[in-house]
């Protein structure tokens, strides 16, 4: 009959049993027996509440979620022949999403004819490169696909605070000089070559 290593719920090892006798032991103290590690010999067994193990996992992975910051890209269309106060409201949502830690992606939609006029819609994404220059980094400058003119907008990085390390500095290239060659091993007594 195959034997199991047994730990009890407070970590201390009961010794190696067979799996009848750990699994009246964890009945006498109304918890689980679970096999915690299957390949090692003879396989290791805990006593616990399952139950309220697997909602303490649940519960970690919840507050882990909890805390990571998902990056949203949100769009921003504009068009050749836009107006002033248009424009404005516009730069206005894409300071606001940079502020809030998403991406943007600034969009010009080409129709028909408008496909001769592309340089008026570069104009209007370098203004906007140059109006939101504070607030965020141009990740992909104005790119043309097809019918349509995009960049994108990351938020700038927030400095690290005084008591962070700093990212290293890369060090300053060395002359060109061969590598000197290790010295030769010296033979100490005792070892042979």
């Amino acid at each position: 009959m195959r034997e199991v290593r047994v730990i009890d719920d407070e970590g201390n090892q009961l010794g190696i049993m067979t799996p009848y006798d750990a699994i009246k032991k964890a009945k006498e103290k109304n918890l689980d027996l679970v096999e915690v590690s299957p390949s090692a010999v003879p396989p290791v067994c805990r006593i616990m509440d399952f139950g309220k193990y697997i909602y303490q996992q649940e519960k970690r992975e919840r507050e882990a979620k909890k805390n990571q910051k998902v990056i949203v890209v949100k769009e921003v269309k504009f068009r050749i022949n836009v107006d002033d106060h248009d424009y404005d409201t516009k730069k206005n949502h894409v300071l606001r999403f940079l502020e809030e830690g998403d991406k943007v992606k600034a969009t010009i939609f080409f129709r028909g004819r408008e496909m001769t006029r592309q340089m008026l819609g570069a104009k209007i994404l370098e203004r906007l490169i140059k109006d939101v220059g504070d607030h965020g980094i141009v990740e992909f400058r104005p790119r043309q696909e097809g019918n349509t003119l995009h960049l994108i907008m990351a938020p700038k990085k927030v400095a690290a605070p005084a008591g962070e390390k700093k990212p290293k500095q890369p060090k300053p290239p060395q002359s060109q000089q061969p590598p000197a060659s290790p010295p030769a091993a010296a033979a100490t007594p005792g070892s042979q070559s």
